[in-house]
């Protein structure tokens, strides 16, 4: 059949409460024109993020019943790591509350001040924890991801040339880990080859680097590789998951993504001595190793979300229901990352609003539009989140100004995503007449949760 279908039922609902554009105009300006400090009651479709906003399954919320909560060597935990060391091959597995939580120990254990650390596209919390040690993130994406209309797909991938380029330059000694998001969510949300992956855990392995993976989107990135890569079409999820892990020394995840949980991330390694450190930063500042700043039910939840997520029926709704609103999208002639990715539409919204220069926020004019227009709440991957003040107090803005319409899992039918596309039209015809926006106050860092703005 053409028309892929949801592969669950829905068993438990939310209201949501239908305000007017003029009604949305008055909460956007009390909110500073920041999308991040709007209250949920107050939005329509929620496409900020799609980090804990997935629906959880009748089975994961059978196993919060279940939830062992005693705070050392709980039941819950036993089965939480043995799903992850079956699924992922990793000898120490170190929960934690989510995924930031889990690079600050990365980075905070592995990186001094000084040091260089490669991705193809650090996000935003990475890049900040990555700065706080004093360290500086570099991306070495492929030169595939700056044509956004090409068919390429596995424009996640490192430019393998330039990462060794770059190692020569920087010296290895400098250079405490390679890094490699899969799916790329800076960069579109994606996909990265498992030739790609072979081939940076090849290098780093050459110079003795240790090698981790930005995994919160594992399982999207696995179904892209056995959609698009020669010799995996035949081969399951599982296989290719097993197979991805086993070329890198290590992995951060935030288990809000691909585990489907609403709260909860990891940390895997397979160094004993560096497992030692991170738990013991872990008792610092998360909790006993064994729950890691988690109640025995969330690692009960994630570790049956982890088993759900590689299955093949929900993967292909779940990359066919966006690749639904990015084709829709580029019928009405709106710009975006093409091919869709995984877990997300980006719309470059430079191209789609011309008239607004960098300085004035693209993205974020764009994105305010869309909560007027149809309460649509988005996120800017743009100047806001990535721009800001070098250390000599000189502006830098972002290579791209997006806005990304991130998906939440099992969590919207397609008459939702159809109101998206309506409003987007809506929107297409008097574009010209949206205004930018100015910064009236920061934050030191990541200052797009906490910034106010007002319009030119």
């Amino acid at each position: 059949m053409k028309t892929i279908i949801e592969p669950f039922r829905i068993k438990s609902v939310e209201p949501i409460k239908l305000n007017t554009s003029n009604e949305r105009v008055g909460i956007l300006e009390s909110a500073f024109n920041n999308l991040f400090l709007i209250n949920a009651k107050d939005v329509i479709i929620d496409l900020l993020t799609d980090s804990g906003t997935g629906a959880m399954s009748s089975q994961q919320w059978a196993g919060v019943m279940l939830g062992d909560e005693s705070y050392a060597g709980s039941n819950s935990f036993i089965f939480f790591e043995k799903t992850i060391k079956e699924m992922m091959g990793f000898k120490n597995i170190i929960p934690t509350h989510q995924g930031r939580a889990a690079e600050r120990i990365l980075f905070s254990t592995m990186v001094k001040d000084g040091d260089y650390i490669p991705s193809n596209n650090h996000f935003d919390t990475t890049r900040a924890n990555v700065l706080e040690v004093g360290a500086h993130p570099y991306d070495l994406v492929c030169s595939e991801a700056k044509d956004f209309n090409s068919s390429y797909p596995f424009k996640g991938n490192m430019d393998i040339e330039k990462l060794n380029a770059f190692i020569k330059d920087k010296g290895v000694e400098k250079i405490p880990l390679i890094m490699l998001t899969i799916t790329n969510n800076t960069g579109g949300g994606q996909p990265v080859s498992m030739e790609n992956i072979r081939s940076v855990s090849k290098l780093a392995r050459e110079h003795k680097i240790p090698f981790y993976l930005d995994a919160c989107r594992f399982a999207e990135n696995a179904y892209f590789i056995k959609l698009n890569e020669k010799g995996y079409s035949n081969k399951s999820i599982k296989e290719i998951v097993k197979e991805t892990f086993s070329y890198a020394d290590g992995c951060s995840v935030s288990a809000k993504k691909d585990a489907i949980a609403n709260i909860g991330g990891f940390l895997c390694t397979n160094d004993d001595n560096l497992a030692k450190k991170k738990k013991d930063l872990l008792i610092l500042t998360e909790g006993f190793p064994t729950y890691g700043g988690l109640s025995g039910r969330d690692l009960e939840a994630v570790a049956y979300g982890l088993k759900e997520v590689i299955e093949e029926d929900y993967l292909q709704y779940r990359i066919e229901s966006t690749k639904y609103l990015g084709k829709k999208l580029n019928e009405l002639g709106i710009p975006i990352i093409n091919p869709p990715g995984g877990h997300a539409i980006y719309i470059d919204a430079q191209k789609f609003l011309p008239h607004i220069p960098i300085q004035h926020f693209p993205g974020q004019a764009l994105a305010c539009q869309m909560y007027i227009e149809g309460g649509i709440r988005t996120s800017e991957i743009g100047s806001l989140m990535f721009g800001g003040k070098d250390k000599d107090g000189k502006i830098f803005y972002a290579q791209n100004e997006l806005v990304r319409l991130a998906i939440p899992r099992r969590t919207y039918t397609q008459s939702h995503i159809d109101y998206v596309i309506e409003v987007m039209a809506s929107i297409k015809d008097k574009s010209h007449k949206i205004k930018g926006l100015k910064i009236i106050y920061e934050s030191r860092t990541l200052r797009h949760f906490t910034a106010k703005l007002e319009r030119v």
